[in-house]
């Protein structure tokens, strides 16, 4: 079959949309038949490779640029809910999203006066910045007030956020925090019978199996003191008099035993516990160990006669009481420190109330991935001890492209249920001096984290104009974008344009950045990634250069990126029984991302090999989607 090259190729980024039904008929001028048609699609429907946008919902929408460290709301705005209207929906939608994760949309502590509405008020001695991180809960039923309009109708608006993701055809996701919760934790929202944390403990001893927290008996808190730390960088604040009410003190949320924890704690938490005693020993039923390989109901009925600590109930009802509210999935935090069995219990009720809820758990430890998966039944899993650590350091020149295909083999038998990303809020901005220094290196790293596996794969917004995290809010210091602060973050704010979502204010090279991103998000739907094999493959010529192939029936793709800063002229070798041509013959390759890379596939009874040149920090995504005339 022949194809127009010339008209395929004057769409820079982005040739697969115009491709990608010639892709799907004809590959090669191998035959396909309904039946092969067929299973491709099948596996294709099968395995689905979610894109999800995480974004930190307060800043979102703040257009105020004064960046004031330890800067007030007012000083330095703040964004909402209602913020994200269509046009920014749409804008989030062209990246490929399947599910939005709106990270800080539960009530978290926060140094802001809510008491006009019934609210109490927070202690800055234990809130981490002026704003409060996202992972120090306060109230489990209730969303943060700062993210409304008007604070009294709070869960009305995230209700209408709720429909309006909805309504362009994205899901949405948000954060549980099981392993700690805010040191003062107070819920106004709950539903009528509900206790909160703690009501009930009995706080004479260290531990009991139903208490929610373990306890320093016979001590009080104390707040933890460091030199040349100032709470709200020494703002003045009634109620910052390094003293905080607690008595008996409660373990810190990182299980420190302290009265006083550290400074480096997470003294603004309070660990909670799920029937782990002190010495380690466990206080409910362990799982069995066939239960790896049960299904989810299996899980349900294993757990429906035992006696279980009571925090684990309280999770379980919190997670079914946003399920109800429209929210369809969550991103558990710090998961590995939580029992494998809890995670069991909880994972399985919620599937039982939405079969297609989304889980996504942070755990770090590379030991536990398949436990927690096949155990714990969480659907996904961070990628960061592993995939993303070993990308991180390709981009930063420290080790050869080819690495990366040792890390993606260790997770070869999981891979689809492992989230690749490049960013996220607890990791540096690509652009910020201490990773990369520029975004643009993080281009070659895009393509083969999304498209290397089935793995799902996480966009941090702003990611995608170049933001470098450079602002120096307070409490959180740059190259992150800060997590505990009021701040604008300007990359971001340029598309958004004070609220029009256009991009008008991009520079030039943010404009170009962010179509690059639309093209690779939009390779994730072609057929050999979403289901396909992947085969690395050897290449001559750099060793930063990495390139491997996918494939599945006729579909067939070689993913080529050039992680150098400078022009790389490669060969890479192809394994015959790879390819899906059988004949001798010199192919010129279409190139579905880019479309100005000029490669060749030769094949010859003995060999086949591609012979290209990459531009700087470029990649190629070629197919046989035209041959040569002969």
């Amino acid at each position: 079959m022949t194809t127009n090259k010339t008209t395929i190729s004057t769409f820079k980024y982005g040739s697969w949309v115009l491709a990608s039904s010639l892709l799907l008929s004809s590959c090669s001028d191998e035959p396909t038949t309904p039946s092969t048609d067929k299973k491709v699609a099948e596996q294709v429907n099968e395995h689905s490779k979610p894109v999800v946008y995480q974004v930190f919902t307060r800043l979102f929408g703040n257009t105020q640029t004064a960046n004031i460290p330890w800067g007030t709301k007012e000083q330095n705005g703040v964004g909402t809910f209602s913020d994200f209207n269509d046009t920014a929906l749409s804008g989030i939608k062209e990246l490929g999203t399947t599910h939005i994760w709106y990270t800080g949309v539960l009530h978290h502590a926060l140094v802001g006066d809510y008491s006009q509405y019934g609210i109490s008020q927070d202690d800055p001695d234990v809130v981490k910045g002026r704003a409060g991180s996202p992972y120090a809960i306060k109230d489990y039923y209730d969303v943060n007030p700062d993210l409304a309009i008007n604070p009294e109708r709070r869960l009305e608006e995230f209700a209408a956020l709720i429909e309006r993701t909805h309504r362009h055809g994205m899901k949405v996701v948000i954060d549980i925090v099981p392993n700690h919760v805010a040191r003062h934790y107070q819920s106004t929202a709950k539903p009528a019978g509900v206790k909160d944390f703690g009501e009930q403990d009995d706080t004479s001893v260290e531990y009991a199996r139903d208490n929610n927290f373990y306890y320093v008996t016979g001590q009080s808190f104390q707040v933890p003191t460091i030199e040349n730390y100032q709470v709200l960088g020494g703002n003045a604040h009634p109620l910052a008099d390094s003293l905080f009410a607690e008595t008996p003190a409660k373990w810190t949320g990182n299980g420190a035993r302290a009265a006083k924890p550290d400074i480096n704690d997470w003294y603004e938490t309070v660990k909670v516990n799920y029937g782990v005693k002190p010495d380690g020993s466990y206080d409910f039923p362990t799982l069995p160990d066939e239960y790896a390989t049960k299904d989810l109901r299996a899980h349900f009925e294993f757990w429906q006669d035992k006696e279980l600590p009571n925090s684990w109930y309280k999770f379980r009802d919190i997670a079914l009481y946003w399920l109800d509210k429209g929210v369809d999935g969550f991103r558990y935090d710090m998961a590995e420190m939580v029992p494998v069995e809890f995670w069991s219990f909880l994972n399985s009720s919620i599937k039982m109330h939405n079969p297609e809820a989304f889980l996504l758990a942070e755990v770090y430890n590379p030991a536990l991935y398949r436990p927690y998966i096949q155990q714990g039944k969480m659907d996904y899993l961070y990628d960061k001890v592993g995939f993303y650590d070993t990308l991180k350091a390709v981009m930063q020149g420290t080790q050869p492209a080819d690495t990366i295909f040792n890390a993606q083999q260790k997770v070869a038998d999981i891979e689809q249920h492992m989230l690749h990303f490049l960013e996220n809020h607890d990791e540096q901005r690509i652009a910020s001096p201490d990773f990369a220094g520029s975004s643009e290196k993080g281009k070659p790293a895009l393509v083969v984290s999304n498209l290397i596996s089935r793995a799902p794969t996480l966009l941090y917004f702003a990611q995608d104009v170049g933001e470098d995290g450079s602002e120096d809010a307070g409490f959180g210091k740059p190259t992150r974008t800060s997590i505990f602060d009021y701040i604008g973050v300007p990359a971001h704010q340029a598309w958004m344009n004070n609220g029009k979502f256009d991009g008008a204010l991009l520079t030039p090279a943010q404009g170009q950045l962010r179509e690059y991103y639309k093209a690779v998000m939009a390779l994730s739907k072609h057929p050999a990634v979403v289901a396909g094999d992947m085969q690395p493959l050897m290449v001559t010529g750099s060793e930063k250069v990495a390139a491997f192939s996918r494939s599945i029936g006729n579909q067939q793709i070689w993913v080529v990126s050039n992680f150098a800063e400078q022009v790389s002229q490669i060969s890479i070798d192809i394994p015959l029984n790879t390819l899906t041509q059988n004949t001798s013959e010199k192919l010129q390759l279409l190139d579905l991302l880019e479309a100005n890379q000029n490669a060749e596939l030769t094949i010859t009874a003995e060999q086949a090999h591609i012979s290209l040149t990459l531009n700087a920090l470029s990649s190629a995504v070629l197919t046989t989607g035209a041959h040569n005339e002969k």
